[in-house]
């Protein structure tokens, strides 16, 4: 069914006419093909007699009524929602309609468990899905209180965002359960829960009710203990930090099934994707990457929740904060000290790509729509912004940081916000002037390049020193130098480190001067800026032979990242990078760094390396990974990460005689599908092992890997595209398994004809699915054409066609990581 795209224009002129008083919502779940929805809405019109609309999509409105008098429903048009067509100065409506449930994450989801047969329901709203809901004025800055009444089988357990109040039998093995209204909420933060879900109930300081929900063919496998503590450790941290109690009566974390987003932070109802409940092997690196969407939602609960963005454009002021927050509560308050170092190897990594393609945009967006608010969860909106709040509460100190966040709180509870209110508090708080900060760093694009220039003597001491910086926009930089050297016992360390202001083109750095060169000089030390690095050709020819060598983690990171980036530029070969990994791999033991760096040697075979040399660089990395797993202790962190690294390369025929040996060690049923998927890449396995492996379960995971097995299989590629382009039926877990398997480094021949394939037919798959669409669109854009022919194809087809504004800015990030590939590639092959 289409989908309305509100813009901000139509947003902002029905905020001016109308202000909501509160919805009481009536959902009848107890069918099995679509439900029941009566919604009563009550709202002040500031001009009365004039004509407004409310938002619904469903399968059909059956009665309208407005201030008593039945509404004309015959023209109903979901795109148009339900014209009211003369509203008085006080107003009740209610709309009675027949809604269908979603199989694609959005609206309300049914899901039926494989392994037992039960039923369960969730909602998902964010950006703009309530509608299909319930009838509501669909957008962010008209909060109102909810009183939701739910009607289910007697079975089942239902959750809201307000605690329940009383359930009552509703005839016919039935339950009806009533709930308190919530506080004022956006549309896109209320949530039903409802099913036979399994569930575990605690408490924190005896005052907030906590609960934990899953389906019950996993509840084996829920650690509930851990989850309660790492809950309880963040409300209390955040109480403390905000200075403002938990704002809602309870909290309830929801891992629901066919998930479509990592985590959704609807108030006091967060729910997550059941990926998050550990049913394999489990690394350290994925129970503190978990623990850091724990801390994520919750802080949405003051960021988002509590003071919510008026439109969009101000996403960040929900994710930024709710990313920085995590990341710092870790870093605090849970013993995880390398917190900052996980942040910098992958979630700033995350905000620099993005912020070096030409479809960027400033952390404070222009969202002209809902549509194009889809593709604003990003690196930009999460990690950027994150980066840009750490270096702000660095800018104006922590303590005038946090008290400026009480105020903000203060002034803005259960309503909506902008930036500019968050810096009038800020400016309140430390007495400065943001504006310039603000003007620099959130309002505009992409980030600068910082390199060292320097001389010595011939007994190494400096006799110049300079910080140059590169930009489309100068900025200002607070950074460090490190100066870094052997301390005697082969581990290079930090023996100097200078903290200085970078300002304009060329910085000089006269504290500096007589200090010893080193090994190895570091801009932005300790990561207080948010910038790409170059490194001087001594400290490259250093790192080059020693990067494990340097003790500090987290000078490692910078290290690495300073590396890649150059890589990415074309001014470090490919090869030379995988060469570097291989080398340097050994000394790092944080699982989350081991997958990142594998993950980018990977892309360093598969995209930036020259074709001609690739096919025996995959062969030796392919050779280095056994070596390594084999030298790793057998069912640690480390032997996990690099047998599923090996898995998804491209293997030989050796390769794979020793891939398929795993399947007779005792390893997780993840693991063993990522092996039989291996082997189908590569033609050495087909149905009848897929056929198998599913039989052996368990049901909760075989499924989806079995999907994604049949889409690798090499002759099987054109009914996989059908399935992902073209076929509604599927539900969204399905479409996700299914592209997830479609391309793989190994099956780049088989896949050229869908290049032009997917250019024919992508607009017309956006036009059907809308947001739906961002999965094929992103993933199956032809990636493995790295060639001229294929850029310049993606440029005529975005001339031609002007695709909607989200699409055009999903296939021009594609087309700008093409033309990065090429050029990466002509440097590793003329290097």
């Amino acid at each position: 069914m289409e989908t309305p795209n509100l813009t901000r224009d139509q947003a902002r002129l029905r905020a001016e006419l109308i202000a909501v008083e509160s919805y009481h919502v009536a959902l009848d779940l107890t069918g099995d093909d679509g439900f029941t929805s009566v919604t009563t809405v009550r709202f002040a019109c500031r001009r009365p007699g004039e004509a407004t609309w409310i938002d619904l999509v469903a399968r059909s409105a059956d009665e309208a009524v407005l201030n008593g008098h039945p509404l004309d429903l015959r023209r109903y048009d979901p795109c148009e929602g339900v014209v009211l067509p003369d509203p008085a100065a006080r107003n009740e409506l209610t709309v009675r309609a027949r809604c269908a449930y979603g199989g694609t994450g959005q609206g309300l989801h049914r899901f039926t468990d494989p392994a037992d047969g039960a039923v369960y329901l969730y909602t998902h709203f964010q950006p703009a899905d309530a509608k299909r809901v319930f009838a509501c004025f669909d957008q962010p800055d008209l909060k109102a209180p909810f009183t939701v009444t739910v009607t289910a089988p007697a079975s089942w357990t239902v959750r809201t965002n307000s605690p329940v109040r009383h359930v009552e039998p509703a005839g016919d093995g039935t339950r009806r359960h009533h709930f308190a209204p919530t506080p004022p909420l956006p549309t896109y933060l209320v949530a039903v829960v409802a099913g036979p879900w399994a569930q575990w109930h605690a408490d924190e300081d005896g005052e907030i009710p906590l609960a934990l929900y899953c389906r019950a063919s996993l509840a084996s496998h829920m650690d509930a203990d851990r989850l309660f503590a790492q809950t309880r450790r963040g409300l209390a941290y955040y109480r403390d930090t905000f200075g403002v109690p938990y704002p809602f009566a309870k909290y309830d974390q929801c891992f629901v099934p066919e998930f479509n987003a990592g985590a959704m932070e609807n108030a006091a109802c967060v729910t997550y994707q059941e990926d998050m409940i550990f049913r394999g092997h489990v690394t350290a690196h994925e129970l503190r990457a978990r623990e850091e969407t724990v801390l994520h939602e919750m802080a949405h609960m003051w960021f988002g929740d509590l003071v919510t963005m008026r439109w969009w454009d101000d996403l960040w002021l929900n994710e930024a904060f709710a990313t920085y927050m995590s990341v710092l509560a870790q870093a605090e308050a849970t013993g995880h000290t390398q917190a900052w170092t996980t942040f910098a190897n992958i979630q700033k990594a995350w905000a620099y790509q993005q912020d070096q393609l030409p479809t960027t945009h400033p952390v404070v967006a222009d969202v002209q729509d809902v549509e194009m608010a889809g593709v604003h969860f990003d690196g930009i909106t999460y990690a950027k912004g994150a980066s840009l709040l750490r270096q702000l509460a660095a800018h104006v100190g922590a303590d005038d940081f946090f008290t400026g966040l009480r105020g903000y709180f203060a002034a803005h509870a259960w309503g909506n916000a902008t930036l500019r209110d968050l810096l009038a508090a800020l400016e309140k708080a430390s007495g400065r002037d943001l504006s310039r900060w603000s003007g620099q760093w959130l309002e505009t694009t992409g980030l600068a390049t910082l390199r060292p220039v320097w001389s010595a003597d011939a007994d190494g001491r400096f006799t110049a020193f300079a910080v140059e910086q590169s930009a489309d926009v100068l900025r200002d930089h607070r950074v460090a130098v490190g100066v870094y050297a052997d301390d005697g016992h082969g581990r290079l360390v930090r023996v100097h480190r200078q903290e200085i202001d970078v300002s304009g083109a060329r910085t000089d750095v006269p504290e500096l001067i007589g200090r010893h060169r080193g090994d190895l000089v570091l801009v932005n030390d300790d990561d207080l800026g948010y910038c790409k690095i170059r490194l001087d050709p001594a400290s490259r020819a250093a790192l080059s032979r020693r990067i494990g060598d340097l003790a500090d983690p987290l000078a490692r990171a910078l290290a690495w990242s300073a590396v890649w980036e150059t890589t990415r530029d074309a001014e470090f070969r490919a090869r030379d990078y995988v060469a570097l990994i291989h080398r340097g791999l050994a000394a790092e033991t944080d699982t989350g760094v081991l997958r990142r760096l594998l993950q980018q040697a990977h892309a360093a075979l598969d995209t930036y390396a020259d074709p001609d040399w690739s096919p025996g660089g995959w062969r030796a990395h392919a050779t280095w990974l056994i070596e390594q797993a084999e030298a790793a202790e057998p069912g640690s962190d480390r032997h996990h990460v690099l047998i599923n690294a090996l898995l998804v390369g491209v293997l030989d025929e050796d390769h794979l005689t020793r891939v398929r040996r795993l399947l007779e060690d005792p390893v997780d049923p993840l693991t063993r599908w990522r092996v039989v998927q291996a082997l189908v890449a590569h033609g050495v396995a087909g149905d009848a092992e897929i056929d198998a492996e599913l039989a052996r379960g368990p049901a909760f995971l075989g499924p989806s890997q079995a999907e994604r097995a049949r889409a690798l299989r090499p002759g099987r590629k054109e009914e996989a595209w059908r399935r992902a382009m073209h076929d509604e039926s599927l539900p969204a877990a399905t479409v996700e398994a299914v592209i997830g398997g479609f391309a793989h480094p190994a099956q780049k021949h088989l896949l050229r004809p869908y290049a032009a394939r997917y250019l024919e037919e992508i607009g017309d798959v956006w036009r059907r699915r809308g947001e739906r669409a961002q999965g094929p669109a992103m993933v199956l854009f032809p990636s493995w054409a790295v060639d001229q022919a294929t850029v310049d194809a993606v440029g005529e087809w975005l001339t031609r066609t002007a695709p909607p504004p989200a699409l055009a800015r999903l296939v021009g990030e594609g087309r700008a990581r093409l033309a990065r590939a090429l050029a990466a590639r002509a440097f590793d092959r003329s290097s």
